[in-house]
């Protein structure tokens, strides 16, 4: 990969990273109304996590929500992994090891999700 091609590319990654770091405000925020200042006892019980997440948008929106965090997360991570200045090999090895790790993250986090009932 050419040095230009490399730079477009974490330019691109930086930007996702933004945009991802911005649409978090939004998720979070509803969340944390929703789960925590809009509820009773300040906490879900059990019995009301399961009639919250009755509701097909907001299963949608709380699995929106995983996806954003961990992509975001899995940016800085793989960010600063770089920053330690690894070879060819290592990049390699860090950008599937990231991208696994996610894609595992993710698909427990929903698996865990449809469990609840």
């Amino acid at each position: 990969m050419n040095t230009k091609q490399s730079g477009t590319w974490a330019g691109t990654l930086w930007l996702l990273q933004a945009l991802s770091g911005l649409l978090l405000i939004l998720l979070l925020g509803s969340h944390m109304i929703v789960n925590h200042y809009v509820v009773e006892r300040g906490l879900r019980t059990y019995q009301d996590v399961v009639n919250y997440l009755s509701h097909p948008w907001v299963v949608a929106w709380e699995i929106l929500f995983l996806v954003v965090v961990t992509f975001h997360a899995a940016l800085g991570v793989r960010s600063i992994l770089l920053d330690l200045g690894p070879g060819k090999g290592g990049r390699r090895i860090i950008n599937w090891g990231i991208t696994l790790l996610g894609l595992f993250a993710v698909l427990y986090g929903v698996w865990l999700t449809f469990q609840i009932k």
